[in-house]
């Protein structure tokens, strides 16, 4: 039996409708973050040594890292779903934003929330002035732009074709939805950009999507 070790909002929510569009049974261990430092908790280093989510354990295999999960899932139950022919086009993008989501387009968004807290987080009364002005600035002269510019690569992309990887839904879709659900809650990511909206309502109205949700719990990033 798979089971996901499951932390709530967080990238294992992409594992388990993953999971659900295959149509596979699984289990699910729940962890909750700690309110105050939003850290996963020490008890998710008993399944892998860096207490991250998410990971899975396959019987006696232990998969972490999203990518690494879907890649796993995909290419041991998938029976040729949710993955383009090897030696196409669709394939070879595929494999681009299955890497490309993690690799490049979360980190822009991960340096914003950390500049985030640090403008609006507590600090000592004589620094705080200091690490605002410094945080406002690394973020309107470099970080936004970048995630601007990547926001504007991908509603490029989706001009073009109906998914990630070509005119067929795939796991390169599920991958990259996180990113753009907290590019949609936090960065910015608007009606502005259509393509990019279309693609989360469809992904939104998906049956497998809903029955994610339901098993998973609340999912903050769709706040």
């Amino acid at each position: 039996m798979i089971v996901v070790h499951h932390l709530n909002n967080s990238r294992s929510q992409r594992v388990l409708w993953l999971l659900e569009e295959l149509g596979l049974e699984y289990e699910i261990v729940r962890y909750q973050r700690d309110p105050k430092t939003m850290l996963a908790p020490p008890a998710l280093r008993a399944i892998h040594p860096l207490g991250k989510s998410p990971v899975i354990t396959d019987g006696d295999v232990t998969v972490a890292e999203s990518g690494a999960i879907v890649e796993y899932l995909v290419e041991r139950y998938g029976n040729g779903m949710l993955v383009p022919p090897p030696g196409t086009a669709e394939k070879r993008r595929w494999t681009y934003f299955m890497h490309y989501a993690e690799g490049s387009a979360m980190t822009p968004l991960l340096m914003k929330l950390v500049f985030d807290r640090v403008e609006s987080g507590p600090a000592p009364f004589f620094v705080k002035p200091v690490a605002r002005a410094i945080a406002h600035k690394v973020k309107s002269m470099y970080i936004q732009p970048q995630i601007e510019q990547h926001l504007d690569y991908l509603e490029a992309e989706l001009s073009q074709h109906l998914w990630f990887a070509g005119d067929q839904f795939s796991a390169a879709d599920i991958q990259m939805s996180f990113p753009l659900e907290a590019a949609a809650a936090r960065a910015g990511l608007d009606g502005r950009r259509p393509h990019l909206c279309a693609f989360l309502d469809r992904i939104h109205a998906r049956p497998a999507f809903q029955r994610a949700l339901e098993r998973g719990g609340p999912y903050e990033l769709l706040k």
